[in-house]
């Protein structure tokens, strides 16, 4: 078997709250260009103000958008706002992932067994909270993904100052920019991913297909994936438009989405489908098999340290 083996110790709250936290970080780490190819094309076809990103560049594909960004704007411009989005994910998933199971204990009441309509609850109430900690970061790591270098000076130079110019520009409630559709979305995907996460593994695991290992992580990520992928695509469009549009460009999320609709139809909502599953499958892999490797190896040290001589 590869990796670390199951324990009889449940892993800790703690342990789950900082695996969930690397594990993401790790994820984000592999899979970035992915999702900066994403947003670049999400947020091609709005109208032009001066937070546009590269009006005169069409993006044409996954790997045709990661191509024409390298070409005129370097390898590095694929991991623009990494540091913005690895702080998100350190605060952002060990809220929505690392405290899942405690807060489905809370609805469950501590039974073992765990109903969809808990599973529903715990993923939505965690997603949502998991916004009100990490929002300023997604803000300034979406901005960050959606400057071009090439043809101009960059609107932001670092992270830091990312920060305090939009704090300064557009006051504090700029830092909290699509809190709305934010929610909306992550009570939407953490419901998605993790509780179908949750169900296609133990559907495997009770059915004796499979054992609780690399291969049913796997599995079980990938179908993850693809659901949420499905399922909040739309959301997540109208969150990239409206969170990296222009002061006064949209009065609301809900006018971000009819604009859309009226200019450019309902394909619109399904724009960058493919790098967003390509992101979202492998990052779910990659997240959920490190984040199940993490717990054990952490589980395994603490037990080990508190073990007698």
């Amino acid at each position: 078997m590869v990796g670390f083996k199951a324990t009889d110790v449940p892993p800790t709250a703690t342990v789950k709250f900082l695996g969930a936290g690397t594990a993401a970080c790790i994820a984000d780490l592999i899979t970035f260009p992915l999702d900066t190819a994403k947003v670049r094309m999400q947020i091609q076809g709005e109208s032009k103000g001066p937070v546009q990103a590269m009006a005169s560049t069409q993006y044409r594909g996954v790997l045709g958008t990661i191509l024409t960004m390298v070409r005129t704007e370097g390898p590095r411009s694929l991991y623009n706002g990494l540091v913005a989005g690895l702080q998100r994910q350190m605060s952002f998933a060990s809220v929505r992932i690392g405290l899942y199971d405690s807060v489905k204990q809370f609805y469950t009441k501590g039974s073992e067994h765990a109903g969809i309509g808990s599973r529903l609850l715990a993923g939505s109430t965690t997603g949502a909270l998991a916004v009100a900690v990490a929002q300023p970061t997604d803000v300034v790591k979406v901005r960050f993904q959606a400057q071009a270098r090439a043809g101009g000076g960059r609107r932001y130079q670092s992270t830091v100052d990312a920060y305090k110019t939009i704090a300064r520009e557009e006051g504090f409630q700029g830092l909290w920019k699509g809190t709305s559709p934010n929610v909306a979305r992550n009570a939407i995907v953490n419901c998605a991913e993790l509780v179908t996460y949750d169900l296609i593994k133990d559907a495997l695991l009770k059915a004796n297909l499979i054992t609780d290992d690399l291969p049913c992580h796997f599995t079980s990520a990938f179908g993850a994936g693809f659901c949420t992928t499905v399922i909040a695509s739309p959301v997540d469009v109208v969150k990239t438009r409206y969170m990296n549009s222009a002061l006064g460009q949209y009065s609301s999320a809900g006018h971000c989405a009819l604009t859309m609709l009226q200019k450019e139809g309902p394909q619109a909502f399904f724009r960058s489908f493919m790098p967003s599953f390509l992101r979202l499958g492998s990052w779910n892999v990659v997240m959920f098999v490190t984040y199940e490797q993490l717990k054990r190896a952490l589980t395994a040290a603490c037990t080990s340290r508190e073990a007698p001589f």
